[in-house]
């Protein structure tokens, strides 16, 4: 036995042998590129204090990722397929790797954001490259179950992220949430190597760069103005990041409609399968992004966990979400997609429905159930849309096939953060205002606790410091009128510190309810476009993709 595989696995009569294996490698790649941002979450509060980040630092770095990540991944799809689906995989984990060296080192929020872009880049080349290696190794019959257990690995790294940057956060600094991902990312390159085999398509042709690069264009402007619009205001650079996007969008579907050998065949979104696959992907992780940005925040800040207590307590998604896989891969073939993507959809806008009843008194208990539902409604929609957009393309386009399934993942996922996080900053100040109307918190004081709940509550803190400090004064006074006058301002400060405590947690859990509400009513409008745009119960998609163009179905 060879140690590295060189044979493609469709030069073999049989089934690749250790197909199996290979998919391991494909889901710990996935798994890193997952957690990197899911890991942020809870890492950024060390890391704000450590750098002394501004809330628009914070922000670019969380999505300086997003951006390259999302524009992309569909022209070095398109790369991987015409040259090396497996290289494109180790290319793509030896750059994220060496933005996560990067992100280790870095001393500035500049550094921080700058290696963030680096592993985005390094994940927009990973990413495709994981489905378009799993269709290429799997025969068909085995296909749909092995994207089953790469869905469930997405949903486990949602989950894994907080718990795995919690438990390195007790004994060390935030920038060892970045250096985890070196050796991990150095075992899946040598993974790769002996147990994934080679592919590349057979008869890719001339690669569109034209069309290629449009695409990076209008997606990138998207994608900023996604991010710049509702958390920074409509100002001069989102307006233009929105007419670049628009035109950009324009101009990639006419260039795409004329030329004779398209990097993405747009009339493929003229299939109703097709774009309502897309569609779900892209509603469903709008609101499983939104909500966990603000679920974590809400385990951390409100109800006072650590990071590490924080990543233990959302393990009920990721055990649901493996429920929920396993029963999507009995019902799909007895039921159909639709009804199973449907039913997930409704299951997740049920999750957000249950979050609408979050207020001051709710406990963790109040948010078992809600995540539980939000797992299994993963499980059951996710794979069969991606099984379904990965079946619409032929062999020597499947990595365009991963890249136009994650792009959906990523722009949805972008949306949800932006707008639901938007929604719930909004609301969250909104509320706080009301919650202190008519005190006599200082205007300054007031603005910085409407920031966000993590400024609200160390504006709290550091009423109650000073109310400590003038409460040791009185202790220590020689003057006894003096030191009344001091427990007496030591008093009121110590009850403004609590009220505004109390204040910011219900303001908080208010902005929970109220932002659950939109989400859940965006994603029930959804799933109803969903289930109508999805065909009923009928020969697979793969099926189709090779039947309209049979004699590009093989692969080398």
């Amino acid at each position: 036995m060879r140690l590295v595989v060189t044979e493609p696995a469709d030069r073999t009569d049989q089934p690749y042998a250790r197909r199996w294996w290979a998919l391991l490698v494909l889901c710990l790649s996935l798994l890193i590129i997952v957690m990197a941002n899911t890991a942020l979450t809870v890492a950024a509060p060390d890391m704000t204090a450590d750098l002394g980040l501004t809330s628009a630092d914070l922000q670019w770095v969380i999505d300086g990722y997003t951006v390259p990540y999302a524009a992309l991944m569909l022209l070095l799809g398109a790369i991987g397929d015409k040259y090396s689906r497996r290289g494109a995989l180790v290319a793509g984990l030896a750059v994220f790797g060496g933005g996560s060296v990067l992100g280790f080192l870095a001393d500035s929020a500049a550094t921080v954001i700058a290696a963030r872009a680096v592993m985005g880049a390094g994940a927009a080349m990973i990413m495709p490259a994981t489905l378009s290696l799993l269709a290429a190794t799997f025969p068909r019959a085995e296909r749909a179950k092995a994207i089953t257990l790469w869905t469930a690995t997405a949903g486990l790294a949602i989950a894994a992220g907080p718990l795995v940057a919690g438990a390195l956060l007790q004994g060390h600094g935030w920038s060892s949430t970045f250096l985890i991902n070196v050796p991990v990312a150095a075992l899946a390159v040598v993974g790769a190597f002996v147990l994934v085999p080679p592919s590349r398509a057979g008869h890719r042709g001339r690669i569109d760069y034209g069309g290629g690069l449009l695409s990076v264009v209008w997606i990138a402007a998207l994608v900023y103005m996604i991010i710049e619009g509702p958390h920074f205001g409509w100002g001069v650079e989102a307006v233009t990041a929105a007419v670049v996007a628009g035109a950009g969008l324009v101009a990639f579907v006419l260039w795409e409609l004329r030329h004779p050998r398209p990097i993405l065949d747009v009339r493929r979104f003229t299939d109703r399968g097709f774009a309502g696959s897309n569609l779900a992907v892209a509603l469903f992780f709008l609101a499983v992004f939104g909500a966990f940005y603000y679920l974590t925040q809400h385990l951390q800040f409100v109800l006072g966990y650590d990071a590490l207590d924080t990543g233990l307590r959302m393990l009920p998604l990721a055990g649901a979400v493996f429920a929920g896989s396993a029963l999507t891969g009995y019902l799909t073939p007895r039921v159909g997609m639709k009804w199973t993507v449907t039913a997930g959809m409704a299951g997740g806008t049920a999750a957000l429905a249950l979050l609408t009843r979050v207020d001051s008194t709710s406990s963790y208990g109040d948010f078992v159930a809600p995540l539980i539902v939000l797992g299994l409604a993963i499980g059951l929609a996710l794979s069969p849309c991606t099984d379904a957009i990965m079946g619409a393309f032929p062999e020597p386009e499947l990595g365009v096939g991963g890249a136009v399934n994650d792009t959906s993942l990523e722009l949805g996922g972008s949306l949800g953060i932006a707008v639901l996080g938007s929604l719930l900053a909004t609301s969250y100040s909104g509320h706080l205002s009301d919650a202190t109307s008519g005190s006599k918190l200082p205007a300054s004081a007031l603005d910085t606790a409407q920031d966000s709940v993590g400024a609200g509550y160390a504006v709290a803190r550091g009423i109650g410091d000073r109310a400590q400090q003038l409460a040791e004064q009185a202790a220590h006074t020689g003057d006894p009128q003096q030191a009344e006058r001091l427990r007496a301002q030591a008093g009121k400060l110590g009850d403004g510190a609590r009220q505004m405590t109390d204040a910011v947690g219900a303001a908080f859990s208010d902005a929970v309810a109220h932002t659950s509400l939109v989400g859940a009513v965006i994603l029930g409008a959804g799933t109803l476009l969903v289930a109508l745009l999805l065909p009923g119960r009928g020969k697979p998609a793969a099926e189709s993709a090779e039947e309209r163009e049979p004699e590009t179905a093989g692969a080398r």
